[in-house]
């Protein structure tokens, strides 16, 4: 397999998908051409300046940082198309329109380079139609590379090759989208719609159907179809808004037309009501109203007997609630066909029809039944894939009750099941020899393309054979709070550090634990990784932090704190290199040891802040500390090398207003990681990496730094000048009291204490300074209600 390099790439089309395509190869270090039609007027290159301003303000955010805009040039078909020699990559992202299309293939052919990809990013159209459209010699290197929105965020990308595409060229592509832009690649067959949108939208129209069948609102079917079932908080009908009312009836409109001899065929059109709200120009979410809408600060949704808006206050029956609750699936399967309640029916009705349509079409549409349930939980926001979800409710009972609905005409279609899905002795599609085919009719096991060698935990389905962290590797010390393992085949003297407490908040035993394991690790190893599946970490055990404060036990409270500081720098001053693996949020305490650890692994959707302000505290694990001596090195590297102030009012501000870094990117600009820090795009690369990272500091010679003296401080006059700030704020109405207080304790800790500006001072003073200030923040009751309504309720009180 030849290496797929990626020095520049092309987007053809500025529109929703091509400008957040762009955004994300920028994203990864990859200049971008944005190309799409002259404007009329003014600046040619006008309708792309327009799309790439209007991604700022997007949010999500497609850009992982502001920073990356300058990397997309604008571009026009009329001026520019000389640069696609330029190009190792091109992706076409305009209309779902086939003339269009070939359109502009026939434009773009001259000046494609010899080894150039090109690649549709169509939803649907078929691959090998598409191709036509191109010269011969480029067939070999064109196929489909489908995106699903947004492209930063959503994990799947369906690759599509065609009759010609080069098999080569398709490894080195997967290769480069899993790791380079960390996505989760399912080869889909060229069929219409593929895997995930030919399964995601027969959903939706298997709910339209049953929601009318059973008489149930749109709300009432949404509070159904969301978390209590596995799916997204959108769950269905807000998902269709959010989606856009137009897009679905074109996606719809798409296999209707295509697929005329699909059994379900009668199904694939959109209900009178929701053309009805079309004509009206009620498209959803960018109409600011669809099926649902928000008056004021009321959700109300369409009620379609009073041809009406109504408040939206869906809700799940007692009993139905009580059967989802239920936790082994066999037997909720099993209460959900018996219950007589036209909301469990409905559930069991959407679950067989979707079985159902899936088993038939399996064939078709995927290579495997591996490749479909991953493309539903990556591209949908699914926990399970439907074969997972089946298997798990016991296959063959469910496959008898399915046959028995067809037979009594209950189904949406009267085809049978497959025989595969009858067999006897069939327990299901997933096993640890591999998931089932059934175009080739045997098990296939994982791809074996060398990229997936550095995933050493990867997403696994349901039935696989499994090998989860927690029983993988070897034990070297393990307490209530911490496990210190290896995996020998990787690297049997990195140390694996693994957090075990829920969420990963760190309380006592995490501190002891980690103080343990990283003395095991200086004598024993080479270095130490801090990994565990995300999140990071979200913080201190505010558990322990409020039953110390109800009881009154200040004095242990301030030990505790003292261990933390304590812990934070073990870390930094271990005589072997720690490596942080840092995969979601990495919060107050989380961000704190991130922070001291010798160097950073970060998944780019990593989201790291000091967030102690939202309780009434200020960070005082060695936070405040970190910072007032990074503002001390960055001030000695400027031309004013004793005035630290400019540097420390950023730093304040983000933790007065407890800002969290939205991306790995952004927490190295916010200074919770450095610029020489690895950032990864796929999370499942985070352990290999890091232990790759740990092996290459300890064979470089690891010397941990020299505990710092001498830091200048912007003492007393730094205070002052923030304390000024925060008055404004406090009189102006902007921050209560309280938040003035929290403010300045942050300011007094990060200017190193009541001293004269440009004292010189030491890590323990800076320690002493932000634990002292924590406790006396902790001593008001104030700060005590914030900790108790954070823990009741998981949210800020702004007290």
């Amino acid at each position: 397999m030849s290496k797929l390099t990626v020095k520049k790439a092309a987007v053809l089309g500025a529109g929703v998908m091509g400008a957040q395509i762009a955004a994300h190869l920028a994203n990864a270090n990859v200049p971008v051409v944005l190309f799409d039609l002259p404007a009329k007027e003014g600046d040619k290159n006008g309708i792309v300046k327009k799309a790439l301003s209007g991604l700022k303000k997007l949010d999500p955010a497609p850009l992982a940082s502001v920073d990356k805009l300058k990397w997309i040039d604008a571009a026009n078909y009329e001026e520019h198309l000389p640069l696609l020699a330029e190009c190792d990559l091109i992706i076409e992202a305009i209309a779902e329109r086939m003339d269009w299309k070939n359109e502009l293939y026939a434009k773009i052919a001259p000046h494609i380079g010899t080894n150039t990809i090109i690649a549709s990013n169509t939803s649907g159209l078929s691959m090998n139609a598409l191709a036509q459209g191109l010269p011969e010699a480029l067939h070999p290197r064109f196929c489909g590379i489908h995106f699903f929105n947004p492209p930063r965020y959503m994990h799947l990308v369906e690759i599509i090759g065609t009759q010609s595409t080069d098999a080569a060229t398709l490894d080195a592509l997967e290769t480069w989208l899993t790791s380079r832009l960390g996505k989760g690649v399912v080869r889909a067959l060229d069929t219409p719609n593929f895997v995930a949108n030919r399964i995601g939208v027969f959903s939706i129209l298997a709910v339209m159907h049953h929601t009318q069948a059973f008489g149930l609102g749109f709300d009432e079917v949404d509070a159904l179809t969301g978390p209590k079932i596995g799916r997204p908080k959108s769950a269905t009908y807000r998902t269709a808004d959010v989606v856009g009312l137009d897009t679905l009836a074109h996606v719809v409109k798409t296999m209707q037309d295509t697929l005329p001899h699909d059994p379900w065929h009668s199904h694939f059109k959109v209900p009178a009501w929701l053309h009805g709200l079309i004509e009206k120009g009620a498209l959803g979410q960018k109409t600011r109203g669809g099926i649902f809408r928000k008056q004021g600060k009321e959700i109300q949704v369409l009620d379609l007997a009073a041809q009406a808006y109504r408040p939206s206050v869906g809700q799940v029956a007692e009993d139905v609630a009580a059967i989802l609750k239920i936790k082994n699936p066999a037997e909720k399967f099993l209460a959900l066909r018996a219950s007589q309640h036209p909301q469990a029916q409905f559930l069991w009705a959407i679950f067989r029809d979707i079985f159902h349509y899936a088993a038939v079409q399996l064939e078709h549409i995927a290579h495997h039944a591996r490749d479909l349930d991953l493309a539903m939980r990556w591209g949908f926001g699914w926990a399970q894939g439907p074969f997972e979800t089946w298997q798990a409710a016991g296959w063959a009972a469910t496959a008898q009750a399915i046959a028995a609905d067809i037979a009594a005409g209950k189904t949406m279609s009267a085809t049978p099941l497959p025989g595969w899905a009858l067999e006897a002795g069939r327990m299901g599609v997933h096993t640890a020899e591999g998931s089932y085919s059934a175009s080739q009719k045997t098990y296939v096991p994982r791809s074996m393309l060398p990229v997936y060698q550095r995933q050493l935990f990867p997403e696994r389905v349901l039935g696989e054979a499994v090998a989860s962290p927690e029983k993988s590797g070897t034990t070297l010390y393990e307490n209530d709070g911490v496990r210190l393992w290896v995996l020998p085949t990787i690297d049997a003297r990195i140390g694996i550090i693994s957090v075990k407490s829920k969420m990963h908040t760190i309380g006592n035993e995490v501190l002891d634990g980690v103080m343990a394991a990283v003395q095991h690790a200086e004598l024993a190893l080479d270095g130490v990784v801090i990994w565990h599946e995300a999140p990071f970490a979200v913080g201190a055990n505010l558990q322990q932090v409020g039953a110390a404060c109800a009881a009154g036990q200040f004095d242990v409270l301030e030990a505790t704190v003292e261990k933390f500081q304590r812990t934070s720098q073990c870390l930094k001053y271990a005589q072997v290199p720690v490596v942080a693996a840092v995969q979601g949020m990495a919060l107050g305490g989380g961000c704190e040891f991130v922070m001291h650890a010798s160097k950073r692994v970060l998944a780019l959707e990593s989201y790291v802040g000091l967030v102690e302000a939202g309780v009434g505290l200020i960070p005082a694990g060695g936070g405040c500390k970190e910072f007032a001596i990074r503002a001390a090195r960055w001030a000695a590297a400027s031309s004013t090398p004793n005035e630290v102030f400019n540097f420390l009012q950023p730093v304040f501000q983000n933790i007065a207003m407890a800002k969290v870094a939205k991306s790995a990117l952004e927490a190295i600009d916010h200074g919770f990681a450095q610029p020489t820090d690895t950032v990864l795009f796929n999370a499942n690369e985070l352990l290999w990496v890091a232990i790759k990272e740990a092996r290459a500091m300890a064979d470089v010679g690891y010397v941990p730094p020299l505990m710092a003296r001498g830091i200048p401080v912007a003492g007393k006059t730094g205070i002052a000048t923030l304390e000024m700030m925060l008055l404004n704020m406090k009189e102006g109405g902007m921050i209560s009291a309280h938040d003035y207080r929290v403010a300045k304790a942050a300011a007094t800790a990060l200017c190193g204490g009541e001293v004269e500006g440009g004292s010189l001072v030491d890590e323990e003073w800076l320690l002493t300074v932000e634990r002292r200030l924590f406790v006396e923040l902790l001593k008001t009751p104030e700060t005590q209600a914030r900790v108790q309504h954070m823990l009741e309720t998981g949210k800020p009180l702004r007290n």
